[in-house]
């Protein structure tokens, strides 16, 4: 197992900087939110708030499941805050935002998983900020389709759900989520008409066949928008990375996936689930 690879030179990482960073930060601070960029150690925090945008992670900083490649801590949640939906919301309208991104844990101790609350937050955000379009990167609602369809309906224009990696790793590499559940999930988005987009993390493993398959499999369920960067072992206690993908084979997948017929196609060793998401929002016109 690799465990002690050094990190090539193309995975150099920005540190937030500038007036805009800090004020992404201050206002993150002062409406006690949660953001992915920092619990997930994202290197793209220094350019993202930079440029005065942010992912937010919603119900708390506390995961109910324990992924092998993700630095969130697992434990006991405290219970959901019910002022954190206006909390984000008066946040995305401070920050002027024009595309925001949500995310959040699992919350597999909550009856309805955490649905409702996600549906408060979509709900706040769209009442004080109604001119800003938005992303939800939702888990997988342990595939019950009556939870995802609660996102659904509140209409978001993006809802994206990873597969994180290939069918063969992803047992090993994720807690709880199987693959075809988060292949059903996309489906459901996919055939509601919003724009359904999944992403994986390259480095654990996986084949050059394995991804072309992972790609083909998105396709057949309706995903527009696909996600692929370099897995980065975020502390000793993660799954290893095995390979460090050079920048040229990124650019080679993206091509590979638009010739498949993907609309969008994110591909690089610094690229995370919301990098450039504004991008991904499809238009009536982009539909054909």
């Amino acid at each position: 197992m690799a465990t002690n690879r050094r990190k090539p030179e193309w995975l150099k990482i920005q540190l937030p900087m500038g007036a805009l960073s800090v004020e992404v930060m201050n206002t993150i601070r002062d409406n006690r939110l949660n953001t992915i960029c920092t619990s997930g150690r994202c290197p793209n925090q220094g350019e993202c708030w930079g440029c005065g945008t942010a992912t937010f992670m919603i119900g708390g900083n506390i995961c109910t499941r324990a992924c092998r490649f993700c630095n969130v801590t697992t434990g006991h949640p405290a219970p959901l805050d019910p002022a954190e939906p206006e909390h984000v919301a008066q946040s995305v309208k401070a920050l002027k935002l024009k595309h925001v991104v949500i995310t959040s844990v699992d919350r597999d101790d909550v009856d309805d998983l955490g649905a409702s609350h996600w549906v408060k937050v979509i709900e706040a955000i769209k009442r004080e900020n109604p001119d800003t379009t938005m992303e939800t990167l939702i888990p997988d609602f342990q595939g019950r389709e009556e939870l995802v369809a609660r996102v659904i309906d509140a209409r978001p224009e993006v809802i994206s759900h990873n597969l994180e990696t290939v069918r063969r790793l992803s047992d090993r590499v994720r807690s709880r989520a199987k693959y075809d559940t988060s292949l059903r999930v996309l489906a459901q988005v996919a055939r509601s008409g919003i724009t359904a987009k999944s992403g994986i993390m390259l480095g654990l493993g996986e084949t050059r066949d394995e991804i072309l398959q992972t790609m083909d499999d998105l396709l057949a369920v309706g995903c527009r928008v696909m996600t692929i960067g370099q897995y980065l072992q975020p502390t000793a206690r993660n799954i290893p990375v095995e390979e460090y993908v050079h920048p040229d084979t990124f650019k080679e997948y993206a091509a590979i996936g638009l010739s498949k017929g993907f609309a969008f196609v994110e591909s690089g060793p610094l690229v995370r689930s919301s990098y450039h998401a504004e991008r991904h929002v499809i238009r009536p016109a982009q539909t054909k």
